[in-house]
């Protein structure tokens, strides 16, 4: 948990034996937030990498903070640090060519078939459509797994997770932009019903009920890499619905 300050603290007030004591304290909630974003990342995404740049996100919470403004540190820090970490990874070239590509061509052919058949369409309905086998088919799905961070693929109730958050700070209190993120946010609620019955269930234990994947396969009684390629492609469904019903979505993408 993060160490809290008095009410009237402010950077400037801050000793610097207050601000490196500040930093100590609060580096396990740096590593649990950089852990929980690298469970979502493809193996290659170093951790160590992850937990130096949300150090960099916390100081700057640090050095920033003011306690006037009426927001706690616990909130303003893991803010920054998420917002740090995920910044870098934006501007890394860290996923494959060929993965984004499958993940896009997925995304394709789950909003075409949909418009086709006029319902969701099922895995072996979308291998077929891709030209490939069932088995490949759900190897790209694998293979997709970590491309949706930043985006979907967030605890819908934490800080930073909305569906709208590439609305810049500035603008996040304009009513526009509030009727906005309420329409957006129902649009996916909407997403969300429509998927099918293993992906909805997969979805809603992971991101409302936060098991794991592990936990969620006893629960399902199916092998954990299953449970990770159903909660892959509920995400490559919603996105690809979003982009359908909200095409100004796509232009925000990092």
């Amino acid at each position: 948990m993060l160490t809290e300050t008095t009410p009237t603290t402010t950077a400037q007030t801050l000793t610097a034996t207050d601000r490196e004591r500040l930093i100590l304290e609060n580096m396990p909630q740096v590593r649990l937030i950089a852990r929980k974003i690298h469970d979502r990342l493809p193996g290659n995404i170093s951790l160590d990498d992850l937990v130096s740049t949300g150090i960099v996100g916390l100081i700057s919470a640090i050095d920033r903070y003011d306690a006037k403004q009426g927001v706690k540190l616990k909130t303003y820090a893991e803010y920054k640090i998420r917002g740090a970490i995920l910044d870098s990874l934006r501007q890394m070239d860290w996923a494959p060519r060929q993965q984004r590509k499958r993940a896009r061509l997925i995304e394709s052919a789950v909003s075409q078939l949909e418009q086709d058949l006029r319902r969701q369409p099922t895995e072996e309905e979308l291998a077929e459509h891709l030209g490939i086998s069932l088995e490949e088919y759900q190897e790209w799905v694998g293979d997709a797994h970590g491309l949706t961070v930043g985006s979907l693929d967030m605890p819908w109730d934490e800080p930073g997770s909305e569906a709208v958050n590439q609305i810049s700070d500035s603008e996040q209190h304009w009513p526009s932009q509030l009727l906005e993120k309420s329409e957006l946010n129902r649009l996916l609620v909407r997403a969300v019903d429509r998927l099918p019955y293993p992906e909805r269930t997969v979805l809603s234990l992971y991101y409302l009920e936060e098991l794991t994947l592990r936990e969620i396969a006893t629960v399902m009684e199916i092998h954990e890499s299953r449970v990770s390629q159903l909660k892959t492609q509920g995400i490559l469904r919603l996105r690809a619905y979003l982009e359908r019903s909200w095409p100004s979505r796509g232009q925000a993408k990092a």
